[in-house]
């Protein structure tokens, strides 16, 4: 368990110790953010505001991952398909700068380089034996879908990126319930762990994810004291797009893909109130929210940026603590044939 600590410390302390001169160099090389024109017209402010700031959460935690990982096929796909998603969320960042605009890579590409990132996991995923069955909480049924559970993690993964993507558009926003999400996640792990067996004979599997979900906590608990109201840095689609990939990551390793509504449920509601709004406009002709995703409806309504972050944080931790107690109901120890080693 001390590996867990020691991944969450190094992760902060990196964070924190190299993230002035980071946003020093963001600064000065002129990366800042641009704002798109139809957003809420007081966010022109942020206009200039450095970005890319995802690289540094990226940086931090791999740096306190790989000292004192057991380096399992499962932690090390997490942290894959965080960076993955975060070099797709960087090129699209990279173009936004370059070309000085706030669209950057085209919606086709980024669904093409989600796949290809896909078929990576799905590979490994076959590799390790992970079932293709997908256990339904609650009503205690398991559905069987064949090769379809390999499409299916595409929408897992596809879904997360976009939905903590969309989720970045308030100062500290992502950050906060991202990290409430993860440490759910390292929670899960912690206790299976504890639980998995005596001293020396534990499953080192559920530690090593406990390790890379502290790692990531630890690097994005240290950015999140710059991202915090008014942020000095923003992480952009780089560090939005990450969050994504890492949830995803462990929702799919831990082969609990549903809990994922649930632990990301914050994520899944910007992404449906987006979905709403264009439905009912061209469905109807009329916006069913003032400003779609939802955090800017309330921003609209005069809400406070910290107002929002606040309460955003506290349906997450519900949201979480909900999916933490569904999994020590429903998956923790009584469903074998779902289980890795």
């Amino acid at each position: 368990m001390i590996r867990v600590l020691i991944a969450a410390a190094v992760g902060l302390a990196v964070s924190v110790a190299i993230g002035p001169k980071f946003v020093d160099f963001l600064r000065r090389n002129e990366f800042g953010q641009q704002i798109r024109e139809e957003g809420p017209q007081h966010h022109i402010a942020k206009q200039g505001t450095p970005t890319m700031g995802g690289l540094l959460i990226l940086f931090a935690a791999t740096i306190a991952f790989l000292p004192v990982t057991h380096f399992r096929l499962q932690a090390l796909t997490v942290l894959f398909l965080t960076l993955g998603c975060g070099a797709i969320g960087f090129l699209d960042d990279f173009i936004k700068l370059t070309h000085k605009r706030s669209l950057g890579l085209s919606g086709r590409w980024k669904m093409l380089l989600l796949a290809g990132i896909t078929v990576i996991v799905a590979i490994v995923a076959r590799h390790l034996h992970l079932s293709t069955d997908v256990y339904v909480p609650v009503l205690d049924v398991t559905v069987p879908l064949s090769y379809g559970w390999y499409v299916f993690l595409f929408f897992v993964i596809a879904g997360a990126a976009n939905g903590t993507n969309l989720a970045d558009g308030v100062d500290g926003l992502l950050g906060g319930t991202g990290i409430i999400a993860l440490f759910t996640f390292m929670a899960m792990n912690v206790v299976s762990y504890v639980r998995s067996g005596p001293a020396g004979h534990r499953n080192l599997t559920k530690l090593d994810l406990a390790i890379v979900g502290a790692a990531l906590i630890g690097a994005a608990v240290g950015f999140l004291w710059f991202n915090a109201f008014p942020a000095e840095v923003i992480m952009g689609d780089t560090g939005s797009m990450a969050f994504g990939g890492a949830l995803a990551g462990f929702a799919i390793m831990m082969k609990v893909e549903l809990l994922l509504l649930l632990i990301g449920g914050i994520f899944v509601i910007e992404a449906l109130s987006v979905m709403i709004q264009v439905f009912s406009f061209k469905r109807f002709g009329r916006r069913v929210f003032l400003m779609a995703p939802i955090h800017h409806h309330f921003e609209m309504k005069a809400w406070s940026e910290t107002k929002i972050t606040v309460r955003f944080w506290i349906v997450a931790g519900l949201l979480c603590a909900l999916g933490f107690a569904l999994y020590y109901r429903y998956y923790f120890g009584q469903l074998p044939h779902l289980r890795h080693g």
